[in-house]
């Protein structure tokens, strides 16, 4: 049981990929990236969530929507270049 509270608190690889800054206006975002996700696991739509954060540029919006992790990707090939 306890295992498993740790497993859900720590962060999943991939979301320390997270861009800090959106790359069209340069507004930092990162920090309600994991609230984000939380609210997204509890059921609520995307807009629903962006709408709570105050997340309100679309191109700002355009980060959370369309962040797609590689890094379990990347990981495989560790080691093979350089």
């Amino acid at each position: 049981m306890v295992e498993e509270q740790e497993k859900e608190d720590r962060p999943l690889t991939g979301d320390l990929m997270f861009p800090v800054r959106c790359f069209t206006c340069g507004s930092v975002i990162a920090q309600h990236w994991d609230e984000y996700k939380k609210k997204i696991k509890s059921g609520k739509s995307e807009r629903d969530a962006l709408d709570e954060l105050g997340i309100e540029r679309y191109c700002c919006r355009r980060m959370f929507l369309t962040h797609k992790s590689i890094i379990e990707e990347l990981a495989r090939f560790h080691g093979a270049v350089g």
